[in-house]
């Protein structure tokens, strides 16, 4: 039986969790409860501290995992990302006290609160900065106001949590991080179950950026409503009992929707729906 982890607190959790379920896999704890097996697919799935995850991947104990990037590389752990799975998306930063003139190449001497010290001590070697690396494990934005530290470095999603502490970020991030899928390898996902864990994983996040756009069209401006909606490989085109019209169908980006719609009306064209995709494969 497959052997999957997932997070099992954090901002990852409830992405991981929702992602999988709609794949199509049992994987919703009832309470806080450690494995759900989900017999019907034949998988376990495992709730983990998400900074375990990697290590238990590594060292064969489970067969795949949902982390995120930041942490696989924190981690040191020997793993292949086979999948990134375009949610907890977040960057890694230096931060300062909102007054302050500090710069990542300026900080020199100085303490460092982190929750990530490899990355910020590969960070600093890599410019030459020789500073005092101080681990906590969270809540570092309040280390520089207790004394504990000078700077710290973090992962910033809204930036948020940095203003109520008087914070900044400095310089470019260090890292851009999401909610990535982990084996040992990456020959494992020639395995047939786990190949399938990935396609339907593929299947879900592909649907959340795409809407199918459906429409009926003047012949005469088929050609120039296809460039709006070329769809995949190509519109579905089909005629329609009114002479001169045809229905149109295509997938299209999320993000464009409007500008479609906008575009395609501007076109002539009527009966325009747009609706979202639970599943695909392209």
């Amino acid at each position: 039986m497959l052997q999957i982890a997932l997070p099992n607190k954090g901002a990852l959790a409830e992405g991981a969790v929702e992602l999988v379920r709609e794949a199509g896999y049992r994987c919703r704890r009832a309470g806080r409860e450690l494995t759900v097996r989900d017999t019907e697919n034949e998988v376990t799935f495992l709730f983990l501290r998400p900074r375990d995850i990697a290590v238990y991947v590594s060292n064969g104990v489970l067969d795949l995992g949902i982390t995120g990037r930041d942490m696989l590389i924190d981690s040191r752990a020997d793993l292949e990302e086979l999948l990134s799975l375009r949610f907890g998306k977040a960057r890694f930063f230096y931060a300062v006290p909102q007054d302050s003139a500090l710069t990542p190449d300026t900080l020199g001497g100085l303490r460092i609160a982190t929750s990530y010290t490899h990355l910020v001590a590969r960070d600093l070697a890599e410019r030459g900065v020789e500073a005092q690396v101080v681990p906590l494990d969270g809540a570092v934005e309040i280390s520089i106001q207790l004394g504990v530290a000078d700077v710290i470095a973090d992962v910033v999603q809204t930036g948020r949590t940095l203003e109520e502490a008087g914070l900044k970020t400095v310089g470019d991030p260090i890292l851009e991080t999401e909610a990535i899928l982990v084996a040992r390898s990456r020959a494992a996902a020639e395995h047939n179950s786990i190949r399938l864990f990935i396609e339907r994983l593929r299947g879900i996040i592909v649907a959340r950026e795409y809407v199918m756009v459906e429409y009926d069209c003047p012949e005469a401006h088929l050609e120039a409503a296809c460039v709006i909606t070329p769809g995949i490989e190509s519109p579905t085109v089909a005629p329609l009992s009114k002479p001169g019209w045809v229905a149109v169908k295509a997938m299209a980006r999320r993000r464009d929707t409007n500008r479609i719609m906008d575009a395609l009306s501007d076109l002539g064209a009527k009966g325009i729906i747009i609706t979202d995709i639970r599943t695909c494969r392209i």
